[in-house]
């Protein structure tokens, strides 16, 4: 039997494709396909925001002419492939001709031709726009969001709102913004969408007057404090076909993504504890962020993000919780929360003021997943078994501020009308918003 391999991004899949594919099949008797990861295209410069890899697994597979699907992950995965599944021919488009000579140690190459006159940059030119975006609030996170929405293809920041002018005229030359927004309304008329980085307490009435205006809202985590309110918004999102998605960076990694598919397919098991930790020390005094009043504390800066893996991981249904906080001038500085699943616990901890180790472990019958300080930037982890020969060490680039992955997730969300993504259910940012509500009204709480 003679085996055949090609790899592709297969964005927005056409006839090209199509022939490519055929003409890679004709080769041999059997024909595995590459569909490249999500991440690949940011050696390109851009982050495309059409179809995520899992939609363009499908498109190959309903083709019916691969007989078996991979996905590319890293730099240098080709060879291992080669010689993983025995392959006597590597297949790729003419317009790669010379690149892949390389490979000739390990098997035949063969360049195909290509059809003319079509091809995945013609086809996003034909049907996508730039969805403009306008930033309301000029602060810290406000800051990278411009630079980091660059790198992502058909996205155009608009302008700036800021309840201080000063503020926002500041953020616009810095950013070399053409417009500064005098109110929150001017601002909604002339974008599609909007991207809320302002203070907590804020965004429940920002979203809602931006979702009626059937603007979509990309607004930061925690989306809201409220259950009842994250409820109302997403209803809302739904009634008025627009996308809200709470910008939570971690979901949208690609390595922490990596991570959560892996342990899913039981490659440590069943899982039985989560441990999630995170923390920061404060410079500066009287900020927002250790003001009781604007819903300072650990529990609101920090919360969404250790709860982030236990929810992907064990859902949203747990038993009950059980929170202890230290408390000092109203605010809590540290906070360790402990749920408990039908088949395992999970806890995490939090601080502002106490400093904690800041790792992620996710432990299951067959191993662990150990992830360093600091877990929420993963670009890195390891499995780790009884047999440390099993062990197994995983490496990825994180890209500036880590931004880009969720602005490219919510203009995908858009282009593709999901109102929701699978990286941040809709039940989770809802769970979420349950659990800082019972914070509030502490609920299975104790002071320490």
């Amino acid at each position: 039997m003679k085996t055949v391999i090609t790899y592709g991004t297969y964005d927005l899949l056409h006839q090209g494709h199509l022939n490519l594919l055929k003409r890679a099949k004709a080769l041999g008797d059997y024909l595995i396909v590459g569909v490249t990861n999500d991440n690949f295209d940011r050696e390109r410069g851009k982050l495309n925001v059409h179809n995520n890899v899992l939609e363009r697994v499908e498109a190959v597979k309903a083709t019916g002419i691969a007989d078996k699907i991979i996905i590319e992950d890293y730099v240098g995965q080709k060879i291992d492939d080669i010689q993983k599944y025995d392959v006597d021919i590597f297949a790729i488009g003419s317009d790669w001709e010379g690149k892949f000579d390389y490979l000739k140690e390990f098997c035949q190459v063969v360049y195909l031709p290509r059809t003319e006159g079509i091809s995945s940059t013609m086809l996003r030119e034909d049907l996508q726009k730039d969805i403009e975006i306008g930033v309301v609030g000029a602060g810290r996170i406000a800051q990278r969001f411009v630079p980091e929405a660059s790198f992502v293809s058909y996205v155009k920041v608009n302008g700036i709102y800021d309840i201080d002018d000063s503020q926002a005229y500041s953020f616009a030359y810095k950013h070399k913004l053409a417009r500064v927004y005098e109110s929150y309304d001017a601002l909604l008329g002339n974008v599609q969408a909007v991207y809320i980085a302002t203070p907590h307490l804020s965004h429940y009435e920002l979203c809602k007057r931006a979702i009626l205006q059937k603007k979509h809202v990309l607004c930061e985590t925690p989306l809201v404090l409220k259950v009842g309110e994250a409820r109302e918004l997403f209803e809302l999102a739904k009634t008025n076909d627009v996308v809200l998605m709470e910008a939570n960076k971690t979901a949208h990694a690609p390595a922490f993504n990596h991570l959560i598919t892996m342990i899913k397919s039981g490659v440590i098991g069943d899982v039985v504890d989560i441990s999630a930790s995170e923390s920061k020390l404060w410079g500066e005094k009287f900020t927002r962020e250790l003001d009781p009043e604007q819903a300072g504390g650990s529990m609101f800066e920090l919360g969404s993000y250790p709860l982030l893996p236990i929810l992907r991981l064990m859902g949203t249904n747990y038993m009950n919780i059980n929170i202890y906080s230290k408390m000092i001038n109203g605010i809590d500085v540290y906070t360790r929360g402990i749920m408990r699943y039908p088949n395992g616990v999970c806890s995490f901890q939090l601080g502002l003021g106490v400093k904690t180790e800041g790792s992620l472990v996710v432990s299951g019958t067959k191993g662990y997943a150990y992830v360093p300080a600091p877990w929420w930037l993963t670009d890195y982890y390891e499995f780790r078994f009884e047999d440390q020969n099993q062990n197994k060490k995983f490496f990825y680039k994180w890209d500036g501020a880590g931004l880009r992955y969720e602005i490219q997730e919510f203009v995908s969300c858009i282009f593709n009308h999901r109102l929701t993504t699978a990286r941040l259910r809709q039940e989770d940012s809802i769970t979420m918003a349950q659990i800082m509500q019972d914070f509030i009204e502490r609920k299975n709480m104790m002071e320490i």
